[in-house]
């Protein structure tokens, strides 16, 4: 317990399980004698709390673990902001799946008290940066841990785009865009779209076509250190949008370069002893559910 003096606390917007998980964790925190950080955009939600409170970047260079309590869009968030402080990420779950938030509500002080103890896994999870150019110049730049998105935008039109992987060629492709998919992000958007379940310890992407306008078109698993680049066809009369964990959107324009590599900051995301990848997915995805159950 000494290593995690300071723990920090995150929360999703507009929940009132989710403020309830907090006061507890709050509770229990200060019991233990620890310091409690509070993310400054759910504080006013808390009146009185009287915690020091900061932005969520701010929250990992001062604290030693920061617990995100919501969903794993609120995981997701916190990611982006917290991969490049290397500090310690554990997840409670107030949201429907919890592949990444994975203690549930009623175990919180149960599980809380075992990581503090020691008893936990690590896993690093690899996050993808994406830069956008125009003419040459940058004019946007954003951060996924679970996918980035090609997609139309508003617009319910097919997307010419060219795929360069490694500066090699790959194709070109009419369809209504690519979900550029890191193993975490394989259990999402990815694999609605129909692409495969990859084990979080895999070191690759996973390229999915969206509703693609020939039959030959499937996805691809490629190097998890490779440099992608996607090019907007000129001919395009949709004006796409591209998308990082469905949370940040760049509006495009035909001629634009999207530019996708391996962030080199990773997430430091804690577990329970008990955790196993593979139970989540039984449990969550269904597995061996029979007809009618």
């Amino acid at each position: 317990m000494d290593y995690f003096r300071h723990i920090g606390l995150i929360g999703r917007l507009g929940s009132k399980t989710v403020i309830d998980s907090l006061k507890q964790l709050i509770r229990f925190l200060n019991e233990k004698g620890l310091t409690t950080v509070l993310d400054e955009r759910i504080s006013d939600m808390m009146p009185g709390h009287g915690l020091q409170t900061c932005k969520q970047k701010m929250m990992g260079e001062i604290c030693d673990l920061v617990i995100v309590v919501g969903g794993d869009g609120s995981l997701l968030g916190a990611a982006r902001a917290l991969s490049p402080s290397h500090v310690p990420v554990l997840g409670v779950n107030r949201g429907s799946l919890g592949f990444l938030t994975d203690i549930s509500p009623a175990e919180i002080e149960e599980k809380v008290a075992e990581v503090l103890d020691g008893k936990y896994m690590v896993e690093s999870r690899f996050l993808l940066d994406l830069v956008v150019t125009r003419e040459g110049e940058v004019i946007a730049e954003g951060t996924a841990l679970n996918d980035i998105v090609l997609h139309p935008g508003k617009a319910i039109q097919m997307i010419q785009f060219e795929l360069y992987i490694e500066g090699q060629f790959v194709y070109t492709q009419r369809s209504d865009g690519l979900i550029v998919s890191t193993p975490t992000g394989s259990t999402a958007y990815s694999l609605s779209g129909g692409g495969p379940i990859m084990s979080p310890k895999l070191d690759a992407l996973v390229l999915v076509p969206m509703f693609p306008h020939t039959l030959s078109s499937r996805p691809i698993v490629v190097d998890g250190n490779s440099e992608l680049k996607l090019v907007i066809s000129e001919n395009n009369k949709t004006y796409p949008t591209v998308s990082c964990d469905g949370q940040l959107s760049i509006g495009l324009a035909p001629g634009d370069i999207i530019r996708i590599h391996k962030k080199p900051h990773k997430l430091k995301l804690l577990h329970p002893l008990n955790y196993d990848f593979y139970r989540t997915c039984r449990e969550k995805l269904g597995w061996g559910t029979k007809l009618g159950e």
